[in-house]
């Protein structure tokens, strides 16, 4: 897990630099981005770009810098101009659980005191972004450069002009979903409560503007892992053989994240899932869990007293908000579907 965390940020001030620090967050392979002043128009920007351009980056904004940092479980890199120079302080640093620090204008002098390390990326003054994208780039060697996202979107590079593929084209088609599922082992009832959801699916996302295809195939696939496992780690083993099969990463990504309104990490471990968010946070992965949701019970209420009674309150308290946030996007109560 790689992490930054921004502060100092300013209303409206900061938040087209602000933005950019994710992005090249995100592009240079950072995990996720936290920011210490709460902005929910970051928030949407950037969540934007990931639904667009595909990934698992995630943004988190009116954190408690102090709390976070003192609870970080890993090494704590502050960038600044007055630390040590980058290429004696790279040896020293690990690539896991890290926790990188940038500020805007100041930065307070406790940081320099919690961080482990204070690493100037030159002595010149110059911009967060670039001494954030510098830092990832010398540390990760570059490799996250030539990673596929798996997005709906993808940019190839070309000499002359714009060659923009929309991942759409080249998904698997229907027959391929339905022959993958009986592949790996899922039974007639399995292959029939795939179609309802893919059906489902397909009709909440032409209400909400949500890739159609991409929730149509989701839902198709969504409980392939039931080939393996009928436990709750369903989702992930779906992924696996989604991956395993070559299948595009957008849709291994929907199934891994289908289970309710999604597995937080601290959860995840707990059932002995590997440690990382199995929330849904793509548009198109929240369409589909939430069509199974649907599709299971036919109404919303009685999944929520359903998952009470089992004792799971918050991941009742998910799947409301994710009705209650896919209602309003589509205009309607998705109980009336």
């Amino acid at each position: 897990m790689i992490s930054v965390l921004r502060l100092g940020h300013r209303i409206p001030r900061d938040r087209r630099i602000t933005t950019h620090v994710a992005l090249v967050a995100r592009a240079f392979g950072a995990d996720c981005v936290l920011v210490s002043t709460k902005d929910s128009v970051l928030e949407r920007s950037v969540r934007n770009v990931v639904e667009k351009f595909g990934g698992d980056f995630h943004i988190s904004t009116g954190v408690s810098w102090r709390k976070t940092l003192k609870e970080w479980q890993g090494t704590v890199v502050h960038l600044t101009m007055y630390g040590e120079r980058l290429k004696d302080a790279l040896p020293k640093i690990g690539k896991k659980n890290l926790m990188i620090v940038i500020g805007g204008e100041k930065v307070p002098p406790e940081v320099y005191d919690i961080a482990d390390v204070n690493v100037s990326v030159g002595n010149q003054p110059h911009s967060e972004v670039a001494a954030l994208a510098v830092f990832l780039d010398r540390l990760l060697e570059g490799n996250p450069l030539e990673r596929e996202f798996g997005g709906r979107m993808s940019i190839v590079p070309s000499k002359k002009g714009k060659n923009v593929i929309e991942r759409a084209a080249e998904l698997p088609s229907r027959r391929d979903c339905l022959e993958a599922l009986r592949e790996a082992g899922c039974d007639s009832a399995v292959v029939e409560h795939c179609k309802r959801v893919s059906r489902l699916a397909k009709k909440i996302a032409s209400l909400c503007g949500a890739d159609e295809s991409l929730c149509e195939l989701g839902g198709l696939l969504h409980d392939i892992g039931r080939g393996r496992t009928h436990d709750i780690d369903h989702g992930h083993a779906g992924g696996q053989i989604l991956q395993e099969k070559g299948f595009p990463a957008v849709l291994a990504g929907i199934v891994e994240k289908h289970v309710g309104a999604g597995i937080p990490k601290n959860e995840a471990k707990k059932i002995g899932l590997p440690a990382k968010s199995y929330v849904p946070k793509t548009l198109e992965e929240k369409v589909v869990a939430h069509a199974d949701n649907l599709a299971e019970e036919g109404k919303i209420d009685l999944l929520i007293d359903r998952m009470e009674e089992r004792g799971l309150p918050a991941a009742a308290k998910r799947i409301r908000r994710l009705h209650d946030e896919l209602s309003e996007k589509c205009g309607m109560d998705l109980d009336d579907l």
